[in-house]
Formats: C-alpha cells, structure tokens, sequence
C-alpha cells in the first residue's frame, strides 16, 4: 500500500511516499479500505519535530483520522463490522495511508448519506470543539471569542456557540472574507488576529476557546469578563510564553480561569456518543462541515504547504 511518511523533519519537503507491506488488523483492531483522510494541525507540528521530546521520531506516518470502509476484523472483533462505512481514530499516526488500522473502540459508523470527506473534517475537530465549550462551562446567553476560528475546530465551535444560544459569538480571522464565510456559520463580530477591529464587538467576554495559543495568548486575559474562563484547545502558534500566568495574577480580583484541554481525557464511550450525534447532525445539514480542498494522499506535502502559508480555510482531506 502507498502511505506517507515524514523522513525529515523540518518542512513538507520532508514528507515522503512510500510503499509498504499491506497491514493486517490484530486482536481488537479493524483494517480499513481508507477513503478520506483528515490533514490536522498537529500533523504539522509533528512534522517540524516540535514533539520529538514527546517521542515522535523521523520515520512517522502522520494522520490521526480516517474513513472508509472496514474489510477486515482481528480477534474479539464482531464480523459484523465487515463492509460498515466508519470514521476512525488511528491514534497519534497511522492515517496518512490506503489501508489504516484502528482499535474497534475507536470507530464510529457513519450516516449513509454522510460522505468520507465530511466525516474526517468533523470528526476528531467537531469533539474538541464539544467538549471545549463544555470544559469553559459555556452557558446560554454567554458571550464567546473563538481565537483563530478558520480552521476545522474554530468552524464547528462557532457553529456549536450559535446554537448553543450565546449571546455574542466573536471570531479572530486573517481577513474580511474569512470574516464574511464566518458571519454565514454563527459568528456575530469578525475581529483581526489580536482581538481588535469591531467597534460593536462585546468589550469582555464570558468564554474565550483559543485554538492559536503562541507569543499572544496573554493578551487575551483582557478580554476576558469577570469569571470568564479561556480554555485552550490548541496551540498552532506553539506555546505561549513561560511567565503567562503573570497577566491572571495581575487581574486577580477578576476570578479569571484558564485550562487545557485534549479530547484524550474524554471517556471513549463519550466521544463516540459525541461523534454519532454530530454525524447525524451533518447528515441533516444541521451542522456544516467546511473542506478547503481534496487532494491527492501523494499531493501530502502541498496540503502541509498550504497549511504552512496560513491559506487554509477549514479543512484540507486526502484521498487515497
């Protein structure tokens, strides 16, 4: 099978296509035929090597949702998922190939008349988005600032606050046609990319979701209401500074909160209760997926290119 692999790290350069032996699943896992695959964030990050102290190592297969078609089953698996069409969580790799194996707690079956393509651009972003308003205790009324809104998860959480009932829902962007795209998904305000541009916009808000972090994130502790909460769910500037905290500490009578927060510390059977319900959702086009482009699985590296150039709106999928 053909599958991507990161021989380098640094830049997409470093992304090579291989061919490797067809895999087979063992006891718990599916093998899948893949039909789509999500291109994430994090498989940037992974692919600069700004995570090998985590153990991420050059010779990785990047990737970390697919969707296709179950063609095989390892031990203890019901053979009743042969055939299924499933979206599908690989782990911290192993998407970006033909043929993927997943553990059969992390499948979800998916609607018939929801398509691969919307599935991997939903479904890991559509539970961060979720469970990221639920970590900030996001209430009706409330007003939320999604810090760096034009990718996946930024799209679904705008979405989510919307008809959750918020009373403000604010995007930082890149652009007033972002802005616009944004407008047509929930978002009440369009600011720039440091908070600022809308004279009508809330001056504090109750719920900031940042997906950006960075050298900026502290300056966000000022848009933040008495009790808001910022939770961050994503770092695509990288980490913020080291003294951070110091900008809570100085607005202490404020009760400011801030967290963290990774869809690994969700319950399995949540997540997948999560996923169905979104899926079903998308299927009704009661929750909008936005797919900047497909592209080739041998076109990986020009997908981390335009991921790279910050020219990417939504999600980029791969096709096998």
């Amino acid at each position: 099978m053909k599958a991507v692999m990161i021989q380098k790290f640094g830049g997409p350069g470093g992304l090579e296509v291989l061919d490797l032996p067809d895999p087979a699943p063992a006891g718990g896992q599916v093998l899948i035929a893949v039909e789509a695959i999500g291109v994430g964030g994090v498989d940037a990050v992974i692919r600069r090597g700004a995570l090998a102290a985590y153990g991420f190592q050059e010779g990785h297969i990047p990737g970390g949702e697919v969707a296709g078609t179950v063609t095989a089953v390892g031990d203890g698996v019901a053979r009743s998922w042969l055939g299924q069409r499933v979206w599908a969580f690989t782990g911290t790799g192993g998407g970006y190939v033909e043929q993927a194996i997943a553990p059969v707690e992390e499948i979800v079956p998916l609607p018939a008349n929801l398509s691969a393509v919307d599935a991997v651009t939903l479904g890991s972003s559509g539970v961060v988005a979720h469970f990221g308003l639920s970590r900030a205790r996001f209430a009706p009324g409330e007003s939320v600032l999604v810090r760096g809104a034009s990718g996946s998860i930024g799209i679904t959480a705008v979405q989510l606050a919307a008809r959750g009932g918020a009373g403000a829902v604010a995007v930082t962007t890149s652009s007033a046609e972002r802005g616009d795209r944004l407008r047509a998904l929930g978002a009440t305000h369009v600011l720039d990319r440091s908070g600022a541009g809308a004279a009508d916009a809330p001056a504090g808000y109750d719920v900031i979701i940042d997906v950006v972090a960075g050298a900026d994130l502290p300056s966000f502790f000022d848009r933040l209401n008495p009790n808001g909460r910022l939770v961050v769910v994503g770092a695509v500037a990288g980490p913020p500074p080291a003294d951070f905290g110091t900008k809570m500490m100085a607005a202490f009578q404020k009760s400011m909160s801030f967290a963290t927060f990774s869809a690994a510390t969700v319950p399995g059977p949540d997540r997948r209760a999560v996923r169905t319900e979104q899926f079903t959702a998308a299927s009704r086009g009661e929750l909008r997926t936005v797919v900047h482009e497909l592209l080739p699985l041998d076109q990986a590296a020009l997908a981390h290119r335009k991921m790279d150039a910050g020219e990417v709106f939504g999600r980029i999928v791969l096709a096998p």
